[in-house]
């Protein structure tokens, strides 16, 4: 369980400091917006996104067992992190997030990473579909600049109150959000090492500002992002409170080990290597622990901005260092910048997301798949959707270890995470 940047540093040359170095500031510009929206989206202040990349991000890479795994606020924990702000407000989130935070330290301490083999792969992609719907229709509202004083949480509800408030659609916020995910897609295509995100949010807002057009941002709905970490503090602690958020905690634990183990595997294929397992939980749960101390949102490795640490040339984690380093200097100096980010062109980025995190190149695979994995993906995500993530994750785990005792022969699955 020896973390890697203690296997990495002896014989780190000059070069390897280099190529870390731009390959840590190429991914602090991806994650800045990135963590600002999927805050946003989880109802949550914006520079909880922020606090999460810097204190989470820093010590995945710190004492992670992955070379080029990069830590944060991640789309996937976006909904059940909104329902726990819902019904148990802010301070219970932060709660629930210490709570996983060690129950992941007792799994890598029992060394419980390997297990992961072992959670269906057709679970894993209809929890994934169900939450890139969800996340993509509660970006709506903004993308559109509709008026609403409310936004139902429940899914039914949020669609039909949408669709009632289509009169209210403003030309400017559509022409701000749909021309991010334009410029996003075109830069990503044209430039794919381009940091791209922060080009394209950034390039939109100010276009909006200079225009003067009547769409939200940051500061304009949030109020002035702060320029320091805030002070860390434990969340109130009872016996009755660990109870009542024990199922949400169980959750969080459950995904930020998942993706973080899922995403260090991919990692491995691209660089050649092979990440601990163990040692990666741990460091998940001292993440997750220390995001909630300062107040953050769970956190786990994020695939994407890991295949964009290893585009640009990281190879160890004085990479992943570097990324929280900047996003905290960005916050002490630029915060007001930040601020001006127009909402419009935030949730063009969240909607784009979600689309990757659904991966559609492969539906076709798994219409063609095997009807008892169909049903079981199906079956996921309409729970997610619907119902709720803890019961779809639940259900689905269950319903297909059953369905793997039955077919003895089945190989381990060939993991392949979204791009979240």
């Amino acid at each position: 369980m020896k973390p890697k940047l203690l296997t990495t540093l002896p014989g780190y040359t000059r070069a390897e400091f280099g190529a870390d170095v731009v390959a840590g500031i190429t991914v602090a510009m991806v994650a800045l917006p990135l963590s600002l929206a999927i805050a946003i989206a989880s109802g949550a202040d914006p520079s909880k996104g922020l606090v999460t990349a810097i204190i989470a991000g820093l010590l995945i890479s710190l004492i992670g067992g992955s070379r080029v795994q990069i830590g944060g606020p991640t789309g996937a924990f976006i909904v059940v992190v909104f329902g726990v702000i819902v019904e148990h407000g802010y301070d219970g989130l932060v709660l629930a997030t210490l709570m996983a935070g060690i129950i992941l330290l007792t799994a890598g301490y029992l060394r419980a990473g390997s297990l992961i083999s072992h959670v269906p792969e057709p679970v894993i992609n209809g929890f994934t579909i169900g939450i890139a719907v969800i996340i993509a229709t509660s970006q709506i509202k903004d993308l559109l600049g509709l008026e609403m004083s409310e936004v139902p949480a429940e899914f039914i509800a949020k669609v039909t109150a949408l669709w009632d408030a289509r009169d209210t659609l403003t030309l400017a916020a559509c022409v701000i959000g749909v021309g991010t995910m334009v410029l996003i897609v075109l830069l990503r295509r044209l430039a794919p090492r381009f940091p791209g995100l922060i080009v394209a949010v950034g390039l939109m807002s100010a276009i909006a500002l200079w225009a003067g057009f009547p769409v939200d941002t940051i500061e304009s709905r949030f109020g002035a992002l702060p320029a320091s970490l805030p002070v860390p503090h434990l969340p109130e602690i009872t016996l009755a409170r660990v109870v009542e958020l024990l199922p949400s905690a169980v959750v969080i634990a459950f995904l930020a080990g998942v993706e973080s183990l899922l995403s260090a595997m991919v990692a491995d294929r691209m660089i050649g290597g092979q990440h601990r397992p163990n040692a990666e939980v741990l460091a998940q749960g001292a993440a997750n622990i220390g995001s909630a101390l300062f107040g953050g949102l769970p956190a786990t490795g994020a695939i994407a901005r890991t295949a964009t640490n290893v585009r640009a040339g990281g190879r160890t984690p004085v990479a992943g260092i570097v990324h929280a380093l900047t996003i905290l200097l960005i916050m002490l100096v630029a915060a007001p910048l930040a601020g001006k980010l127009a909402l419009p062109a935030l949730a063009g980025l969240l909607i784009l997301t979600a689309w990757n995190m659904s991966e559609p190149h492969k539906w076709r695979g798994y219409a063609s798949g095997r009807r008892s994995d169909k049903f079981l993906l199906v079956l996921t995500l309409v729970l997610t959707v619907v119902a709720d993530l803890t019961v779809a994750i639940g259900v689905g785990v269950a319903l297909g270890l059953a369905l793997r005792l039955r077919r003895r022969d089945v190989p381990p699955p060939g993991w392949t995470p979204p791009d979240r």
